[in-house]
Formats: C-alpha cells, structure tokens, sequence
C-alpha cells in the first residue's frame, strides 16, 4: 500500500484514537483547548477498534476522550463538505454534553463539552483564520455565561492552500504546535522522520509520522479507506474546478471590463476632437445611447 493520508477518517482514528497513541491525542488537544481546558490524561470513550468495523463500517469516525478533570472531547476530521454541517457538528456536541447524565444524576454532574472539528474545506468564508473558536455569547456585551459550551474549527485549507507548496513554505508557517499537526494532516509527505528540520524537531510529531509510516489495514480497512480517499480525491478536484472556474470567470469580466472602459476613454477623447455621436459609434463599437451619456 502506498503512501496513507492522515485526512482520511479511517486513518486519523488509527493515530489518533487507539490506547497505545493516547500521548497524541492529548498533543492534539492540548494544541487547540485553552490554557484551562489542558489535559495531562485521558479515557477514550470510544477506541478504535477493528472487530466493530465489520458491523458499522465506522460511519462516524470520531474520537470521543474525557480529561482527568471530567471535561469530554470529542475530535471529528471531515472529509467533505456536506449538508447542514454546522447543525450536525451542534448536534454531535449535545450528545457529547448530554450523554454524560446517567438516570437520576444531578445537572452538576455535567462537564464542560469540547467540539473539535477538523474540516478538510472552507465552511467559515468570513474568517481568514483557519482556527476559530465558538461560544455562547450575550448579544450586546459579549458575556459568556454558558461556558459548558465550546466549538472549534481548524480549515485545513486554509493553512495550505496550493500542493506545490515546499517543505520550506511548509517550514515557515509552523509557529506553535497546531500549526505543527495541520502541517502533518496537510502535508506529511514532505516530511522526513529521521531528519526533521529544528523548527519540526518533536517528539509527538516524529511518532505520529511512524505510526503513519508502519499502518497496516485490514481488506475491509482498506476497502473503506480507499473509497474515503476517493471522496477526499473528489472533493480536492471539486474545489480546483471552482478555483478554476471563478479564475477564468473573473479574468474574463475584468477583461471585458477594461475594455469597455478603454473604448468609453477612445469614444471621450473623439467627442472632444469634434466627432459627432454617430461616427464615434461606428469607430468604437459602442452604442450610441452609451455615447450620449457620456457627453
């Protein structure tokens, strides 16, 4: 088998969501909580764990852990943008909030929830921030009274945005350590585990490269990582095409545009050497209507 892609969701769980990987998962977490929320153990509420595949086919590979200090995770990565995101991302933290209650157990038993999800896209446009951090908020003066709840995002596009990019570009944008595991998720590849560059020198990091490196699947793994990898090979295509597609579609306004613009400036230039409406439009293609306005 050849190179295995983190992104994948099959993947991410078997380094992120097995017993013997608990010290990166809790790196991960630890790179995106906040200084309050740190963790120095966890339980994984929901292992991976191959003989279940057989049955579920691990639909929803997500990575559920408590801290030490009761506070649930629950770590998703997306391939693909679908439907209704948002509102399955809500829904999956009021699970996570929810399920901690046993019957008859009081309200103050409940921990803080923490969503993280990993999105293989763009589904916040309005930040240039690839990490973005949601909670409940009073409307006019920002006060956070329902602190149970916490969303994040990391838009792995928008750390790394083109595949040509080189271990140097790659290099430059690592400033703290979930700059380093988007740098992983993003662009392994370019990384060598027995010759990290000191920007890169980690323990974690080297680690998670050998576990990628030394993965081994099962046929019915396999067979289900490779139809993920295909739905991440389209949903890569998909968005070159709109690249792609908006690209020619500006190039070709701003043309016209300027075109237009220089004919309205040719058009000008003859209405003040004296030339009448008529013959101006005869030369510059423009009608007269638009000439009339002109003058």
């Amino acid at each position: 088998m050849g190179h295995i892609n983190p992104r994948v969701d099959i993947a991410f769980k078997k380094i992120f969501g097995v017993e013997e990987n608990k010290d990166l998962t809790i790196a991960l977490i630890n790179s995106i909580v906040s200084e309050a929320d740190q963790v120095t153990e966890i339980t994984l509420l929901n292992p991976y764990n191959p003989r279940n595949f057989m049955n579920d086919k691990l639909s929803i590979l997500d990575v559920k852990a408590k801290g030490q200090n009761g506070k649930r995770f629950n770590i998703e990565i997306q391939i693909s943008d679908e439907a209704n995101y948002d509102k399955r991302a809500l829904y999956y933290w009021g699970k996570l909030y929810t399920e901690q209650l046993k019957k008859s157990e009081d309200y103050s038993k409940l921990s803080k929830a923490i969503g993280i999800h990993i999105l293989n896209f763009t589904s916040i446009p309005e930040s240039d921030k690839y990490h973005n951090v949601f909670h409940i908020a009073e409307k006019d003066t920002g006060i956070v009274y329902f602190k149970d709840l916490e969303l994040h995002t990391i838009e792995l596009k928008k750390f790394t945005h083109h595949d040509n990019e080189e271990l140097v570009d790659i290099i430059a944008k690592v400033k703290n350590s979930l700059d380093m595991w988007v740098a992983f998720l993003t662009r392994n590849e370019l990384f060598n585990k027995d010759d990290l560059p000191k920007e890169l020198e980690n323990t974690d990091l080297r680690k998670a490269l050998t576990v990628l490196e030394i993965m081994n699947f099962s046929d019915e793994e396999n067979e289900a990582y490779e139809d993920h990898l295909k739905w991440l090979r389209i949903e890569t295509n998909t968005l070159k095409n709109y690249e792609q597609k908006g690209w020619d579609k500006g190039l070709k306004k701003g043309l016209e545009q300027g075109l237009e613009q220089g004919l309205k400036q040719v058009a000008k230039n003859l209405l003040k050497n004296g030339m009448n409406i008529k013959d101006v439009a005869c030369n510059t293609g423009l009608p007269e209507e638009q000439i009339q306005k002109l003058i």
